[in-house]
């Protein structure tokens, strides 16, 4: 379920907080393949399903990358913020890969806000900790902190 937020000034009282869990998203080969083709990495774990099948996974994985790529569209389905004209990526504090996504998988993001300061001209710079889920696993695929501007 979307949560919608009225303003950027709302979400400075949920910072340390979980603010969303997004929806399973399924991670399937074509996607992997797209991803390849945008990327230039055919590398064979992601991109032979056939030598895959005997590598150290048993199948294809997504690209680490993908994962990451994911995260814009995790918030998006997740968060709503109203009043908000325009949003910039501005950066990444830490990425780590912890464990592979073989094809198939089903994906979320548990989406924590670390932190919200002021910007000049009606801004606000946050820091967001994504926790990527694999459906299935105990462990997170991915444990990033993303860093994105919003202004009013």
């Amino acid at each position: 379920m979307k949560k919608t937020f009225e303003s950027l000034a709302e979400l400075k009282s949920l910072v340390g907080e979980e603010v969303a869990v997004s929806d399973w998203e399924r991670v399937t080969q074509e996607r992997i393949d797209r991803f390849a083709e945008a990327t230039g990495d055919f590398q064979w774990i992601h991109c032979d399903p056939e030598r895959a099948a005997l590598g150290p996974f048993g199948t294809t994985i997504a690209h680490g990358y993908l994962t990451l790529s994911m995260l814009p569209m995790f918030m998006e389905r997740s968060i709503e913020l109203k009043n908000v004209r325009m949003g910039v990526n501005y950066g990444l504090n830490r990425v780590r890969f912890t464990a592979p996504v073989p094809v198939d998988s089903e994906l979320r993001a548990r989406i924590r806000l670390l932190a919200v300061e002021e910007l000049p001209d009606n801004g606000a710079q946050m820091v967001w900790q994504y926790t990527v889920e694999r459906n299935g696993s105990d462990r997170p695929v991915c444990v990033a902190e993303s860093i994105s501007r919003r202004y009013a």
